[in-house]
């Protein structure tokens, strides 16, 4: 019989993976990125407040413009929040393609050491336009969205292409405008979400709260 992977042998609880898709361009320097950080701390905070989730909470972050790997998949009491810088131009396209491989990749993971796991969350935010191909990866958006293989959120920060987005976006879960900077409440309506998912049964349909951190835009 195979060994499972350490983690999972350690923790064999069922997975709720969310992928965090962070804009990090040059547009969103000073206080941008600094409510983003605080806001990831607080994410952290809220999720460790609930046991269950603690465990089957599993966090990755990919920032995009450059497009890096900042945080591979880990467990909430795992995730250490980062710090992030701002530097380059928007490549949306090309970031949302690596986050869906990377997801591809870890759902594989579960399935090779038996793990369950809860439809995965991909949560982009932006407050620019692509500056790549993106057609690509919408396509891609709207395919897993229809086959139930993920939930694509979009959230437009003060400046971004809520057009664009609204094309890359499935049709059922529109882009959402931030209110200001408010990252926070944003952070804590995530938490509060994926806490109600992975305290759910697999598969089982979980009514979300209400957003009253932005403007959903159709």
């Amino acid at each position: 019989m195979p060994v499972g992977m350490p983690e999972f042998v350690e923790n064999p609880e069922n997975r709720c993976p969310v992928i965090l898709l962070l804009d990090t361009s040059g547009s969103m320097s000073g206080k941008s990125i600094r409510e983003l950080n605080q806001g990831l701390a607080d994410f952290k905070k809220d999720v460790m407040k609930d046991a269950q989730a603690s465990l089957s909470v599993e966090v990755a972050i990919i920032t995009f413009g450059p497009v890096k790997l900042i945080q591979d998949f880990v467990t909430i009491d795992r995730f250490i929040p980062p710090k992030l810088e701002t530097d380059g131009v928007t490549p949306i396209g090309e970031a949302i393609e690596y986050a869906l491989d990377l997801l591809e990749k870890r759902k594989q993971n579960y399935k090779d050491n038996g793990v369950y796991y809860y439809r995965p969350w991909v949560f982009l935010i932006t407050d620019g336009s692509p500056t790549d191909y993106w057609q690509g990866a919408a396509q891609r958006v709207r395919e897993a969205e229809e086959q139930h293989r993920m939930l694509f959120f979009s959230v437009g920060v003060q400046g971004a292409d809520m057009d664009k987005l609204r094309q890359i976006a499935p049709p059922e879960r529109p882009p959402v405008k931030l209110n200001g900077l408010d990252f926070r409440s944003l952070f804590v309506w995530l938490s509060t979400s994926i806490k109600r998912v992975s305290s759910g049964k697999l598969g089982e349909m979980v009514a979300l709260p209400p957003v009253g951190w932005g403007q959903i835009t159709t």
